[in-house]
């Protein structure tokens, strides 16, 4: 990597998180890296975007009271000198499968670097709770090693390898650190959907019954998708593009052809 590498870091669990700093701290090796990032954990809040924010200068960086969509705009349009990269993460948790892509404010922070024509990483953590949250697992900068090791990897040799050429940004998703670095495998977002409610009186709980079944043993995500890939001790790359693609048909060309046909003689 290049001392000439400028990069925008940035996350969704806040700008004091141990995740960012373990990224900061090895990307800083080897590149200009300015951090922009969310003053507070803004986890799950998707493209949500801010009309106008305070922003703090901190140790790490700029703290922006706002969104991680907020951030990389701020960040690419004011902050910080014109990166040739952005990076989110790391985050406290995995992002898998399709029906995240648009809920997760660390791949949403690579999604709006990729509408500013600037290729990005977003780099997530699976961490098996075993019995326990997210929220109570407490992790150090040791555990974040595969995801500094392979972010700095592909930081340092995507860009020049014409990676982007053909994807606006990676979905990263790796295993916690466990000695030898793992392997990584190209991968597609799973179509895996099990969202459930449940009512009680005044009250509705959403469920993600997803993640009720990590066991690699069970696990019903067929071969080459990202979470199968985690489960089981690799590193997940999908390569993904934004903005999304529209797909044309037939049907919806007949419809568009006799709309105003039928709703003028439905107004007669």
């Amino acid at each position: 990597m290049s001392d000439d590498l400028e990069i925008l870091l940035t996350n969704d669990d806040g700008i004091d998180s141990t995740g960012i700093r373990a990224l900061y701290d090895a990307l800083s090796e080897r590149a200009n890296v300015t951090v922009v990032a969310p003053a507070d954990d803004r986890s799950a809040c998707g493209r949500s975007l801010s009309h106008e924010v305070e922003v703090d200068e901190r140790e790490l960086g700029y703290a922006v009271h706002g969104t991680p969509a907020d951030c990389v705009v701020a960040g690419l349009a004011e902050l910080g000198p014109v990166p040739d990269l952005v990076v989110a993460g790391c985050n406290k948790g995995a992002n898998l499968g399709e029906y995240v892509l648009g809920r997760s404010g660390t791949i949403s922070a690579a999604v709006e670097a990729a509408f500013f024509d600037v290729p990005a990483i977003a780099t997530s953590m699976y961490v098996p709770a075993a019995g326990t949250s997210l929220a109570e697992t407490d992790l150090t900068a040791a555990d974040y090693a595969e995801a500094t090791r392979v972010t700095s990897y592909l930081a340092e040799h995507a860009l020049g390898a014409g990676v982007f050429d053909h994807a606006a940004y990676l979905n990263v998703n790796v295993p916690v650190a466990d000695g030898d670095p793992a392997p990584i495998e190209i991968t597609r977002p799973s179509k895996r959907y099990e969202m459930d409610a449940e009512r009680n009186g005044a009250h509705v709980t959403l469920k993600d019954r997803v993640w009720e079944d990590m066991n690699p043993e069970s696990l019903p995500d067929p071969e080459g998708t990202d979470r199968r890939a985690v489960v089981e001790g690799r590193i997940s790359v999908s390569p993904l593009t934004a903005p999304h693609s529209t797909n044309g048909h037939e049907a919806l060309d007949a419809l568009a052809e006799t709309y105003l046909e039928t709703v003028r003689s439905t107004d007669r």
